[in-house]
């Protein structure tokens, strides 16, 4: 299927237009908003670290309402049970039946906020749903709305009271995007937001809309010299010393469906290097163990490390024509 001038041209103003209108909202956000739309758009998902305060709750709600999708958020807390994500069997006494009470986790757009505050049982609750779409309990199926996207936030700071978060879990997440202190002069357009907002230019899309613009990213074109670059990137981390264990290959499938949605947010229906580029650090920062001597010698600057890591990895294959 040719995706057609007037789609590309669709979808770039849409991007934009909701970029620059929870921009005005969240002063800083229009990268994070692209992040955000890529993995939306991709079926995947993406992991918030950041400190307290720095608006990831209204982030997610802002961008659920300029869609026009169905927005819920869960507090992750220690006491938490996997059933006060998915939902549980409840007796109803009319019909004698044991009847599935959903859960949170059924909408378009979950916020999983503060995910490692909950122990790893709980937050195993959100792995069948990020990865298949659906819920199982108590031998009963159901899936979950369409689209479904989920966005957690870990603070980076706080260890206390908090519990890992697995390794399979993490590998769920398309992106792991840091957020940081906004600048003295965004610091009071943040102020000088409060009193003055701006309104949506369009209408909300609505699910029907995203499917269609999903199908589309399908319809991307990659070459295969494309194709090469971004599977020699991933298995460059499996080779250098300094990583114990390096991105997996279902990594590399996430990574071409996620070029081809940023192919299309930026308005072309094939995708180039600089699509693969400009993802690589958020794609890889979590996916990248690094062996005990890199961690000895990162010491408190281990992100900033890891990050060392994957642009070397990038510039060291050489990018096609």
């Amino acid at each position: 299927m040719t995706i057609s001038k007037a789609d590309l041209s669709n979808i770039r103003k849409t991007v934009i237009d909701v970029q620059r209108y929870i921009g005005s909202r969240v002063i800083g956000s229009e990268r994070i908003v692209r992040f955000m739309f890529i993995c939306l758009l991709s079926d995947n998902h993406i992991l918030l670290e950041g400190f307290p305060g720095l608006a990831k709750t209204m982030l997610a709600n802002e961008f659920a309402n300029s869609l026009g999708l169905d927005f819920k958020r869960i507090q992750f807390t220690p006491d938490m049970l996997p059933s006060d994500v998915t939902g549980s069997l409840t007796f109803n006494l009319e019909t004698r039946k044991m009847e599935f009470r959903k859960g949170p986790i059924f909408c378009n757009i979950l916020l999983a906020d503060e995910m490692n505050r909950t122990p790893p049982k709980v937050q195993s609750a959100l792995l069948e749903g990020m990865e298949e779409q659906q819920i199982t309990q108590g031998g009963i199926t159901e899936k979950l709305p369409s689209p479904f996207f989920a966005i957690a936030t870990q603070n980076p700071i706080e260890q206390e009271g908090t519990f890992p978060v697995a390794e399979a879990l993490l590998d769920r997440f398309l992106f792991k995007y840091h957020l940081k202190y906004p600048s003295r002069e965004q610091e009071i357009m943040i102020l000088k937001s409060q009193v003055t907002s701006a309104k949506p230019e369009n209408q909300p899309l609505g699910p029907e809309e995203i499917l269609r613009f999903r199908q589309m990213v399908n319809d991307v074109y990659v070459s295969e010299e494309i194709m090469d670059y971004i599977v020699d990137i991933i298995r460059k981390t499996r080779e250098n010393r300094q990583i114990y264990l390096g991105a997996s290959p279902r990594t590399t499938s996430k990574y071409m469906k996620a070029l081809r949605a940023n192919a299309l947010i930026n308005g072309r229906s094939y995708a180039i290097p600089e699509d693969a580029k400009f993802m690589s650090t958020e794609l890889l920062n979590h996916r990248l163990i690094l062996n005990a001597e890199a961690i000895i010698e990162s010491g408190s600057e281990l992100n900033q490390a890891v990050i060392d890591i994957i642009q070397e990895s990038v510039q060291s294959v050489k990018a096609p024509q």
